[in-house]
């Protein structure tokens, strides 16, 4: 972990002398995934309802809603058989359907990657993109019921494969997830959001906003459908590298409070810079090695100010006890305790 410390240090320092980066990367970098979901040729050709199916990638979340609620259930159900790549990853579609098509994506599927994903018991996954190194949301919770919804939104490292790892369980989505389900209890709903491309490692996708500004138009898009099928703007909790998503994102996500923690910067300056009218926190605790990352923007390298900083204006969330850069939803802890109360709408 202080390895990347002292890497984005390097860099930062290095920007004046070296002309090009196109060497230093090595082989982790990323190329993110954009665009509609797979499967989208298919379903564009489809006329099995007698008409042309909506464009995954021009029609709005709002517009996939309405025209899924204008269709019979035998219809739906028909789509979700046909085409389960499709309804289970296109934001608007009602979560019910986008459950039944990513179980059944999952349970046809020969890839041992993903096979955890399948069981045991009833998991609702929300979305699931085999493509590259996988991308996958699941929820916690009744998101048709919920009075509360909360979404996590993860850092570097996270893909489908390492979606719930067992090791190192509260840096992980599903692991974050869940300890703040449990902590929220009933009429809550948490979503454990692993929907953009994260980077691997140390190299340059971590210290710039490129795969980060990709995941932002994911995020805001997400957002939108969730809105689409009637759910609550959510507090979205936004860990490490995926704060400069949630930073990125800020100005046209749907939210009712951005959290970060343990961030290496939102690329804004201070909280009016985001352009948000939701309320934003940020948790830091004093062993987390992100505190060795230098809070610069030099060239594209770095990710800004120091969001838990008297200058940024977030609200302070406490972490005196949340022990190093995964410790914060950590059962017990003061950051989890306050993160349920901002969760359920009480904290102020």
């Amino acid at each position: 972990m202080r390895r990347y410390a002292r890497t984005l240090v390097a860099v930062a320092l290095a920007t004046t002398m070296v002309a090009g980066t196109a060497g230093w990367a090595s082989g982790n970098a990323q190329q993110a995934l954009t665009g509609p979901p797979p499967g989208t040729a298919a379903w564009r050709a489809d006329r099995v309802l007698g008409r042309e199916l909506p464009d995954p990638g021009r029609t709005t979340p709002a517009e996939v809603g309405r025209f899924f609620r204008g269709l019979t259930a035998a219809q739906q159900q028909a789509l979700v058989v046909r085409h389960p790549l499709v309804v289970g990853n296109l934001d608007g579609v009602p979560v019910e359907l986008r459950y039944r098509a990513n179980a059944r994506s999952l349970q046809a599927g020969h890839d041992p990657r993903y096979r955890h994903l399948v069981g045991p018991g009833h998991r609702q996954i929300l979305a699931f993109d085999p493509r590259g190194r996988g991308q996958v949301a699941e929820v916690f919770g009744d998101l048709n019921t919920a009075r509360h919804v909360s979404v996590v939104v993860p850092g570097s490292d996270i893909d489908a494969g390492t979606f719930d790892r067992t090791n190192d369980v509260y840096g992980t989505p599903s692991g974050m997830a869940k300890s703040l389900y449990a902590q929220t209890g009933r009429g809550s709903a948490v979503i454990a959001w692993a929907g953009y491309t994260t980077p691997v490692g140390v190299g340059l996708d971590a210290a710039t906003g490129s795969l980060a500004k990709a995941g932002a138009d994911r995020l805001t898009r997400f957002a939108a459908g969730l809105a689409a099928d009637g759910v609550p703007a959510p507090a979205v909790f936004c860990h490490s590298y995926g704060s400069v998503v949630c930073g990125l994102a800020a100005s046209r996500l749907r939210a009712a409070d951005l959290v970060v923690l343990g961030s290496p910067g939102m690329r804004a300056d201070n909280v009016a810079d985001l352009h948000t009218t939701a309320r934003v926190w940020a948790a830091k605790d004093a062993t987390d090695w992100i505190d060795d990352v230098p809070n610069v923007e030099v060239a594209g390298l770095g990710h800004g100010p120091d969001p838990t900083g008297p200058g940024f204006g977030a609200r302070r969330v406490p972490a005196h006890d949340a022990h190093g850069h995964t410790g914060y939803f950590s059962p017990g802890t003061d950051s989890l305790r306050t993160f349920a109360s901002i969760a359920r709408g009480e904290a102020r």
